[in-house]
């Protein structure tokens, strides 16, 4: 749907930029995030592992978040 490709495409645009995969930015978006404490992986493969280790060092930026939240329709 069009919320989904929206997420898609900013989560891309970050990843591009970061030079890092779109897999730790996503889970550096939830990070960001106060009343996530600990998210669950569930990395099936060391592949999808090595995709979301780049995340516990990636710090995104206030206008970074805002951006992903506002293409999630989230705050």
């Amino acid at each position: 749907n069009d919320a989904g490709a929206a997420v898609l495409d900013a989560l891309d645009g970050i990843a591009a930029a970061r030079n890092t995969p779109v897999a730790a930015v996503a889970l550096a978006w939830h990070l960001a995030r106060p009343v996530i404490t600990a998210p669950i992986i569930g990395a099936n493969s060391r592949a999808q592992l090595a995709d979301l280790l780049p995340a516990s060092d990636l710090r995104l930026t206030v206008a970074e978040v805002a951006l992903l939240d506002d293409a999630s329709g989230g705050t």
